[in-house]
C-alpha cells in the first residue's frame, strides 16, 4: 500500500489496492479485491464491495454502496446516497451470489446526483449528468443529461459541466461536440489531431 489516508474508523480488508493521494474518510469499509486509483475521495460511510474497480480521481459522497459488478472509470463523481444495484431480481431465500450480479460501467467523468438510482445490467456513458433522484433504467449515451423517474433524456452536457443548446457548443469552455451513435464526441480543431 501506498501514500493514501484511511480515517480510524474505516475498514479495509486484505488483498486491496488504493493508489497515492486517495482519502477515505469515516466509517467506510473497502472490501477484498477492490481496486481504488490514485487521488480518489471517499465521503463517510461509503462501502466498497468485492472486486470492485475504480479509476483515478473518483470522488463518491456519504452513503454510498459500490456493490460488486460495479466499475467507476476516472474522475467519476457519486453524490450524496446514490445507489447502485447488481441483482435485478433478488430473493433473500435464494441469494445466486456474484455469478448472478450483472455489471455497471459509469465511464469517465460521469456524474451521478445525489439519491439517484442506477439499475445495474446498463452503462452510463462519458461525462454523462444524472440527475438527483433520477431512476436510470437504460443505457446513457456519453455527455447526456438524464431526469426524472424513470431517468429520460433532457439534453446535453459538455465535459466542464456547462449545458449545451443545440448548437453543441459550450458557451463556458468553446468545446464542440457532434452527435454520434453513442451521444456526443468533441469536435477537434486540425491543431489537435
Amino acid at each position: 500500500m501506498g501514500s493514501f489516508f484511511i480515517h480510524p474508523t474505516s475498514i479495509v480488508d486484505e488483498d486491496v489496492e488504493i493508489g497515492e493521494g486517495t482519502k477515505v474518510w469515516h466509517f467506510c469499509h473497502i472490501q477484498s479485491g477492490s481496486r481504488i486509483g490514485k487521488n480518489c475521495s471517499f465521503g463517510q460511510n461509503v462501502n466498497v464491495s468485492n472486486h470492485v474497480n475504480i479509476g483515478n480521481g473518483v470522488k463518491v459522497q456519504n452513503n454510498v454502496s459500490l456493490y460488486e459488478g460495479v466499475e467507476l472509470e476516472d474522475y467519476v463523481f457519486c453524490g450524496p446516497s446514490c445507489v447502485f444495484t447488481n441483482d435485478l431480481t433478488p430473493r433473500a431465500k435464494y441469494p445466486k451470489g456474484h455469478a448472478g450480479y450483472r455489471k455497471t460501467v459509469v465511464k469517465e467523468g460521469a456524474s451521478i446526483g445525489a439519491n439517484a438510482t442506477i439499475v445495474c445490467g446498463h452503462n452510463i456513458g462519458k461525462w454523462a449528468l444524472i440527475g438527483a433522484g433520477a431512476v436510470v433504467t437504460s443505457n446513457v449515451p456519453s455527455h447526456a443529461v438524464m431526469l426524472g423517474v424513470p431517468a429520460r433524456q433532457k439534453g446535453w452536457v459538455c465535459e466542464c459541466g456547462e449545458l449545451l443548446e443545440e448548437n453543441l457548443i459550450c458557451r463556458q469552455c468553446g468545446r464542440q461536440y457532434r452527435k454520434t451513435d453513442h451521444g456526443l464526441e468533441e469536435e477537434l480543431c486540425n491543431s489537435e489531431i
